[in-house]
């Protein structure tokens, strides 16, 4: 599995609000640490099952983590980097992810290390067509009113059709939902 890091700081990237509210009748947080029965009202999770498996596994007591955002989908638009798979299709999805702690939300270090670990410990995983990115950025908690951070973690299968390249994703996902929980019990 490919896999990487960066940081995405400056002022005109991606940040996060949480928790936070889509307009009426659209998608919204729901907190599965606190409330895993939720999970069922997310609708990536009910229609992508290793989605909802992934979800389980990272907001369980075995994890450090919980999630605050999701979504998956497929594609047939092939970037040049991702050329090295030879494959005609991808499947992927992202997950933004937090500390459950408060006082490691608000560490730069804290998510910093982290994600090193767990770049590390997926570039170790078997040799298969996927890849993974992990994007270190800001979080507005509005329970503190004060930045911290928080991770979106990005992850793709490929394939010569959406089937296999689904079925690539969703082997990745129950290796990094592994590996996360691995690399939680490091810090617990």
């Amino acid at each position: 599995m490919q896999a990487d890091f960066a940081v995405e700081l400056g002022r005109d990237d991606e940040r996060l609000e949480l928790p936070w509210v889509g307009p009426e009748g659209s998608p919204r947080y729901y907190d599965l640490k606190r409330q895993p029965e939720m999970v069922g009202r997310i609708e990536e999770a009910v229609s992508f099952g290793e989605l909802g498996d992934f979800l389980t596994a990272v907001n369980s007591s075995a994890s450090v983590l919980q999630s605050a955002k999701c979504d998956a989908w497929g594609s047939c638009e092939i970037n040049p980097e991702e050329e090295i798979f030879a494959a005609e299709w991808k499947f992927g999805s992202y997950v933004d992810l937090l500390f459950s702690n408060d006082e490691a939300r608000y560490s730069f270090a804290s998510h910093e290390d982290f994600i090193k670990q767990l770049t590390t410990l997926l570039k170790q995983a078997p040799d298969i067509p996927a890849s993974a990115e992990l994007l270190l950025r800001r979080c507005f908690y509005h329970e503190s009113e004060s930045d911290g951070y928080y991770v979106t973690f990005y992850l793709f299968g490929y394939g010569g059709d959406e089937v296999k390249a689904r079925q690539q994703w969703g082997i990745a996902l129950r290796l990094a939902g592994n590996a996360i929980v691995q690399c939680s019990s490091r810090l617990m």
